[in-house]
């Protein structure tokens, strides 16, 4: 893959996780607090691949 899909994909994936986390934060925190730590580890990778 290159660069540029790779770090799309991590983006979109770091979105989605956002979000869920966004949905999730009444109803379940600690699941919410899983799902947005991951969204923003995916989030600096792509910005630390994008930049590599």
């Amino acid at each position: 893959m290159s660069t540029d899909v790779t770090a799309i994909v991590l983006l979109a994936l770091a979105g989605f996780l956002l979000g869920g986390a966004y949905s999730l934060f009444k109803n379940s925190r600690p699941i919410a607090i899983g799902l947005g730590a991951c969204g923003v580890l995916a989030a600096v990778g792509a910005v630390l691949y994008m930049t590599h």
